[in-house]
């Protein structure tokens, strides 16, 4: 039984050490692929929101009860047109009392013309008529023009993106009831990261992509930096122009690459090759460690700008189990998906 578990003994360290043999001077099996030439996009990744050029927040300038609603979202409208109409009851009171107190004012005041001219009246009752009679048109115009603020009208032609007020609701002083859209297309105002921002310039393309608008992209421009950034967020707000400006809805959140620099028929390796400045390669049934000169890094691609052939066979997971002059054998990977680098750095 002595000898028996000897044996088995035995087996398993002759085993165990053949195959911790075979694992440090066995060849392993490794993906490679080769570099390619593509365009090495150098780009500053933002995120964005789509809105309007212009947006005009429309509110009353008197406190009252909404009675209608002659406008809804979604909706053109043109300058001038009406849009809601609030309680005016006491307004048309008010105008109905002051335009009597006019009447009897001017009356008042042609009477004492006539008493001054026939040397019955002094002069002073004129003035004082007078007075009057310009102090009630002074009240019962503003009166009226009051009752007009109860009347909420476009102030230019465009459309209605949002209403916020109904029927019976009581709306304060300043409260907006509609945002109107108008005079100038949809543009994206995007957040860059105050690193990046001094790389960033007016007429700057920008490539836009959408998850309301799959499998599309748009073109884009930067038109706009705004000078003063985000003490907290230490973001610089930067305005984009749409080429396609029509594709998109207010509120749509947008990725956007704003393209700093192209570079044609650049070398490119999977960004996964590289590690500590440096890619693995397989030669001759080894593999060698072989450092290079990096250019613009994106997710999935890496430009190369030295110290690499461009017919070399490239490790594709640069991982701790390589070592240098270890004998490997290669497994085809699968080919990239895209031609460029949209990096983000």
């Amino acid at each position: 039984m002595r000898r028996t578990w000897l044996v088995v003994i035995g087996l398993l360290i002759v085993t165990g050490g053949g195959a911790l043999a075979w694992w440090r001077w066995g060849p392993l099996v490794v993906e490679v692929t080769a570099p390619r030439r593509g365009a090495a996009i150098d780009a500053i990744y933002a995120t964005g929101t789509v809105e309007p050029t212009v947006m005009l927040p429309i509110a009353p300038r008197v406190a009252g009860r909404i009675v209608a609603l002659a406008s809804d979202e979604g909706r053109a409208v043109g300058k001038g047109e009406a849009l809601a109409r609030l309680e005016s009851q006491d307004l048309d009171s008010t105008v109905e009392e002051l335009t009597a107190r006019a009447r009897y004012a001017h009356a008042d005041y042609d009477r004492s013309q006539a008493l001054v001219k026939r040397g019955v009246a002094a002069a002073t009752d004129l003035d004082r008529t007078r007075a009057e009679a310009e102090a009630t048109d002074a009240a019962l115009a503003r009166a009226r023009t009051q009752r007009g603020f109860m009347v909420l009208t476009a102030p230019a032609a465009g459309l209605v993106i949002r209403r916020d007020g109904e029927v019976g609701q009581f709306i304060a002083v300043g409260q907006p009831i509609f945002y109107l859209s108008c005079c100038a297309p949809l543009r994206i105002s995007a957040d860059v990261d105050e690193e990046d921002i001094p790389r960033v310039t007016v007429g700057m393309k920008v490539v836009l992509h959408a998850d309301a608008l799959p499998n599309k992209t748009f073109d884009g421009e930067v038109a706009e930096i705004t000078p003063k950034g985000d003490p907290v967020a230490r973001t610089y707000r930067v305005r984009i122009r749409l080429a396609e400006p029509d594709a998109f809805r207010v509120g749509m959140t947008v990725d956007a690459n704003l393209i700093v620099a192209v570079r044609e028929q650049a070398l490119l390796v999977p960004t996964t090759t590289l590690s500590n400045g440096a890619v693995w390669l397989l030669r001759d049934g080894r593999l060698a460690r072989q450092p290079v000169q990096a250019g613009i890094s994106g997710a999935t691609q890496t430009e190369i700008r030295g110290g690499l052939d461009e017919h070399a066979q490239v490790v594709t997971t640069a991982t701790e189990l390589l070592r240098e002059g270890h004998r490997a054998r290669s497994r085809a990977a699968p080919a990239p998906a895209g031609a460029g680098v949209p990096g983000a750095r």
